[in-house]
C-alpha cells in the first residue's frame, strides 16, 4: 500500500496540508504477467537499453520508458547515474534536439510562441497540475549547447534538465514543468526543414522579445506562485539581458551564466588546491585565462571571482587575475569596441597591437589555468598544452565546451602532451586513462552536480530570488563533498553515484544562505537545528 504523502500549502498567510498525488496507481491483477517482479524488470529494461547501437537509440528508448513507466525511468537513473546522465542529456540530448522534428513522438511539456502573446495567461491555465508546479527550465532555442540557434528543437534541453532535477534532487515529477518559447529561428536548415516543429520564420526583433518576455514571466508568476524558473541555452546578449531584468523580481536564476560558474568554481578551489600544493604558489597567485567569452565564459569568470575574495582580496584584485580571449584575441580596452558583457574583463594593462596567437596570449599572461568555452575543437592543441606545462608544475586544463564533439581537447591529449601533470576537468564526459600504468580519472564540469541541489534548496526555502550568496554556497558545498578516497585519487569533482547526498548537503547550504539573506519565504524552516534541517531535506526528495 503506497504511502500518503501530506504537503503544505499557503492560504492568505495560513499553512494548510493535503494529500499529494501519488501518481499512476499499479495495474490490477490479470493486466500484468504473474512473474513480473520489479527488480528482474529493471533488469530487463537495463538489458534492452544496452542492445540499442546508437546513443540517439537509447535516448528514445529512455523517453519511451519515461512517458510509459516513470518510476522505472528514474530508477534506472539513479542506480546507473554515470551510464545514463549523458543519454538523457550531455552530450546525446545534443543529437536529440538537432533530430527533435524527426524523433518526435509524443508532445512533453508547454510550447509556446509569439503567436501566443498576449494569451500565454489563457495557455498556463491549462497546464494540468498547477498546484503543484515548483520548476521549470525555460529555453527559446537561440543557443543550445555549442550547436547554435535550434529553435523550437531545443525543447530536449528543458525535458532533459528536468530529468536531472528529479533524479539528482528528488524533485517530484509532477512539479517539474519543460517550457520551449518559440520566437521564430534564423537557422535556415530548421526554415528548409519539412518536418520542423516550429514557426517558420525569422526570429523577433529584441524589442518585440522584451515584451513577450515580460508578458511571459508576469503571467507564469501569477499561474505558479511558487515556481523557481531556470532559464536555459538563451544567446548571450538575452542570457544576460533577462537573468539582469528579472532576478530581483522572480525566483529565476540561468545555469548557463550562473550554474556553469557555480560548478567551475567548485572544480577550479580543489584544483587550484592541488596545483599549489605541487608548486608552492599561493592561492592568491592564480592567473586564469579563458577561450571563449559569450555568456558562459564571462559567467564562469564572475562566479571565479568568488575564489580570490574568498582569499581576502578585494573585487578589483579578484577580476585582475582573468583574462579573456574572443573571436578576434586578447580582450583589452583599447582593442576598440565590444559587447558590453566583455567589458568586465577586457585589460586596461595591455595597450600593444591586437594579440591573437594562443600561445602568444599563454607566454604574454603565464595563467596557472587554462579554461575553454569556445567550441572550438581541437583549440587546445599540443603546443598550447605544452605551452602550458612549460612553466607550471601542474598546469589547469578544463575544456568545457560541449558537446565532446566541439572539446577543446580531450583527456587523453591533455594528460599525454602534459606528460601526465595537468589537472584537468571537461564540460562533457571522457573516458578514464591508464596512463603510466595507473588509473587517471578526468574531471566533468557537469553542472549536474549543482543545479539539482541549488534548485532543491531554493524551492524549499521558498526564496523570493536567487542571490549570488546562495550560488556560491551551492558551489562550496560542493567543493566540500569529496571524500577521503576521492581526494587520494587526485579528483576535483566527487562521484556522481553520490549525486544525491551532494545535492542534499548543497541544498541545505542553499537554505540557509537564503534565511541569512532574508529572501526566505518558508518560515517554518527557520528554528530548525543544522541536523533537522538535514533531516527534512533528504525526507522531501522523491524516490520511485
Amino acid at each position: 500500500m503506497p504511502t500518503a504523502v501530506l504537503t503544505p500549502y499557503w492560504v492568505n498567510g495560513i499553512q494548510k496540508l493535503k494529500l499529494a498525488p501519488q501518481g499512476r496507481e499499479p495495474p490490477a491483477r490479470g493486466f500484468i504477467p504473474p512473474q513480473l517482479d520489479t527488480k528482474v524488470h529493471a533488469a530487463r529494461c537495463l538489458s534492452q537499453l544496452r542492445a540499442k547501437d546508437k546513443n540517439i537509440e537509447k535516448y528514445i528508448f529512455l523517453a519511451q520508458l519515461k512517458h510509459t513507466d516513470e518510476p522505472m525511468f528514474y530508477r534506472l537513473c539513479l542506480e546507473n547515474m554515470e551510464e545514463i546522465t549523458p543519454l538523457i542529456y550531455t552530450p546525446t540530448v545534443g543529437d536529440a534536439c538537432l533530430q527533435f522534428s524527426h524523433i518526435y513522438r509524443r508532445p512533453e511539456g508547454l510550447f509556446i510562441s509569439i503567436d501566443d502573446k498576449g494569451k500565454i495567461r489563457e495557455i498556463l491555465s491549462r497546464w494540468p497540475r498547477r498546484d503543484q508546479a515548483r520548476i521549470s527550465v525555460v529555453t527559446d532555442g537561440s543557443r543550445i549547447l555549442g550547436l547554435g540557434d535550434l529553435g523550437l528543437n531545443g525543447m530536449p534541453i528543458s525535458i532533459g534538465k528536468l530529468s536531472l532535477y528529479v533524479a539528482g534532487a528528488g524533485i517530484r515529477p509532477q512539479s517539474t514543468i519543460p517550457i520551449c518559447l518559440d520566437l521564430g529561428t534564423n537557422n535556415s536548415e530548421n526554415l528548409n526543414d519539412p518536418f520542423y516543429l516550429g514557426l517558420r520564420r525569422k526570429r523577433v526583433t529584441d524589442a518585440e522579445m522584451t515584451e513577450f518576455m515580460e508578458e511571459f514571466m508576469r503571467e507564469m508568476s501569477l499561474a505558479f506562485p511558487q515556481l523557481l524558473v531556470q532559464f536555459e541555452d538563451f544567446s548571450t546578449e538575452h542570457a544576460f539581458a533577462y537573468l539582469d531584468i528579472f532576478r530581483h523580481r522572480y525566483p529565476v536564476f540561468n545555469d548557463d551564466i550562473q550554474g556553469t560558474g557555480c560548478v567551475i568554481l567548485s572544480g577550479f578551489f580543489n584544483a587550484a588546491k592541488l596545483s599549489s600544493a605541487s608548486s608552492g604558489l599561493p592561492l592568491t597567485e592564480h592567473r586564469i585565462l579563458f577561450l571563449g567569452a559569450g555568456s558562459a565564459g564571462v559567467g564562469v569568470g564572475a562566479q571565479l571571482m568568488s575564489f580570490f575574495t574568498l582569499q581576502g582580496m578585494s573585487k578589483e584584485e579578484a577580476r585582475s587575475r582573468i583574462w579573456l580571449v574572443d573571436s578576434q584575441g586578447l580582450v583589452y580596452d583599447k582593442r576598440g569596441a565590444m559587447a558590453e558583457h566583455k567589458k568586465l574583463f577586457a585589460r586596461a594593462d595591455y595597450t600593444g597591437p591586437p594579440m591573437t596567437n594562443l600561445v602568444d596570449i599563454i607566454q604574454y599572461v603565464k595563467p596557472t589555468a587554462l579554461l575553454g568555452l569556445s567550441t572550438l575543437k581541437g583549440a587546445f592543441n599540443q603546443e598550447v598544452v605544452e605551452a602550458m606545462s612549460g612553466f607550471n608544475v601542474r598546469p589547469i586544463i578544463f575544456p568545457l565546451s560541449n558537446p565532446v564533439s566541439l572539446s577543446e581537447c580531450t583527456y587523453e591529449e591533455a594528460l599525454v602532451w602534459s606528460k601526465g601533470s595537468v589537472i584537468f576537468a571537461s564540460g562533457s564526459p571522457f573516458p578514464d586513462v591508464t596512463f603510466d600504468g595507473r588509473p587517471r580519472f578526468p574531471g566533468q564540469g557537469n553542472n549536474m552536480y549543482v543545479f539539482p541541489g541549488l534548485g532543491l534548496g531554493a524551492i524549499l526555502a521558498r526564496a523570493s530570488s536567487v542571490t549570488d550568496s546562495m550560488v556560491e554556497a551551492a558551489s562550496l558545498a560542493l567543493a566540500d563533498s569529496l571524500t577521503a578516497e576521492e581526494r587520494a585519487e587526485d579528483r576535483i569533482y566527487p562521484n556522481l553515484t553520490r549525486i544525491r547526498d551532494i545535492s542534499a548537503m548543497i541544498a541545505w547550504r542553499v537554505i540557509k544562505t537564503a534565511q541569512t539573506e532574508h529572501v526566505d519565504r518558508n518560515t517554518t524552516l527557520c528554528g530548525m537545528d543544522d541536523k533537522a534541517l538535514m533531516q527534512f531535506v533528504k525526507s522531501r526528495m522523491w524516490r520511485p
